[in-house]
Formats: C-alpha cells, structure tokens, sequence
C-alpha cells in the first residue's frame, strides 16, 4: 500500500517541480534559451520523466498557462453596472504589469512559443481572461442592455486581447490611458436605446 500510495505523490511532486521550473526559466531566460535539459536540471529530475508527461517544451509552457502561472488577473470581471468602469479597473493593473520590463519580456516569449506550439496560442488568451471573464462580463452587458443585443462577446473579447498583444509587440510602451479610451471605443457609443430601462412613473 505505502508503494501504491507513494507513486502518484512522487508523480505530482516531479509534476510542480518541473512546471514551476518551466515558468521560472520562461521569465528569466525567454523562450529562446528555454530547453528540456535547462528544465530538468532546475526541476531535479530526468529529461526522460518530462518526456513521459509532455512531448515539448512548447507543451509544457502551454501547461503552465493552463495552470495560471505566468498571470494574476483577477478571477472576475466586477459589475457595478457600468461596464466601461468595469473593465477599466479590471484592465488597468494587467496593462500596467505589461509596461514593466518582466511583463512585456514574459509576453514577448508566450508570442513566440505560440508561433511553434498550438496549444500555447490556445491558451494565451483564456491565461488573460480573455475567453472566461471578459466574455462572461460583456455577456452580462448584453443581458443588462449595457450592449446591443446580438454583440459578438467572444469576438469583442479577442479583438481586446488582440489590440493588447499588438500594443506590447509593436510599441515600447503601452499609453494605457489610450488603449483603455480604444476599448471604450470599441464597445460602442453610450446610448438610452441599450441602458436599462427606467422604472414606471408612479401613478
């Protein structure tokens, strides 16, 4: 029984080593200097253990996505019925994480890692929020009349993400004043037509 038992808890063991030794050389080193035997020595355990679990290193930093262990976005969207607010203070500290030298670093190497491991473009945008809490709170827009019926949520969602990544590739620094008023833009103008409807005068 203790050999049974001792099994998966060596497995889950090797299985944090070698992830947290995954993101931790991602961030210092870049994609580019990221290898197999690089992660194995910092994790302690064989090139061999990694291969049994993950056919790449692609696939292992698509797995420390998956984890959420490159970004700390918070776990929701706020709704004080105003969506605009919202997204703003939700939106702003991960823009300002991206200006830092780490942050621009860390997502210059996810692009790249993306460009050779499908599984890590797959899952760069929900490691954002992109996919679960941006969609989920312009989907309470849309229930709320804060957004026009019919609003393309994902799309909206991934162009957001996209002016992001765009923003960090080609630029510096992100103005993040501008990029929050091009999100405002994008959500389209405030107009009576969508906000809630006001409550009946009394009799």
């Amino acid at each position: 029984m203790t050999e049974h038992r001792s099994g998966p808890v060596r497995s889950a063991v090797a299985r944090e080593a070698i992830l947290s030794a995954t993101a931790t050389l991602l961030v210092d080193e870049g994609w580019d200097h990221l290898t197999i035997e690089g992660i194995a020595r910092a994790a302690g355990v064989g090139k061999q253990t990694i291969y049994r679990w993950w056919s790449s290193k692609g696939a292992l930093v698509a797995e420390c996505l998956l984890d959420g262990r490159f970004f700390a976005v918070e776990p929701v969207v706020g709704d004080t019925g105003d969506l605009r607010r919202d997204l703003r203070d939700w939106l702003t500290p991960v823009l300002h994480f991206l200006n830092t030298p780490t942050g621009r670093s860390l997502l210059h190497s996810l692009v790249a890692a993306a460009t050779e491991e499908a599984g890590v473009g797959a899952h760069l945008s929900e490691a954002f929020g992109a996919d679960r809490l941006l969609a989920d709170r312009l989907r309470a827009a849309v229930a709320a009349r804060e957004l026009p019926p019919g609003t393309p949520v994902d799309q909206l969602g991934h162009a957001v993400f996209g002016a992001l990544i765009f923003e960090v590739l080609s630029k510096d620094e992100i103005d993040v004043a501008a990029f929050l008023d091009l999100v405002e833009f994008l959500l389209g103008p405030r107009t009576a037509l969508f906000a809630p409807a006001a409550p009946p005068a009394p009799a």
